[in-house]
């Protein structure tokens, strides 16, 4: 049976999680109706991508 021989130091363990931060979405501007929308996805506002209308929303 696995079982650690000694203890981890807090300050070790802390730096084993360090990368498991959680960030912010990154946002870019829709090139549309200037409104935060996430990279690479459709506008949920206007529903346009890469300067043509996919969707159509209802306003």
């Amino acid at each position: 049976m696995a079982v650690p021989k000694h203890k981890i130091s807090k300050s070790r363990r802390g730096k084993r999680r360090a990368h498991n931060a959680i960030n912010a979405p990154s946002l870019s501007v829709c090139a549309n109706c200037q409104e935060p929308v996430m990279p690479h996805r459709v506008c949920p506002k206007c529903g346009w991508y890469k300067g043509r209308e996919v969707i159509e929303v209802d306003e």
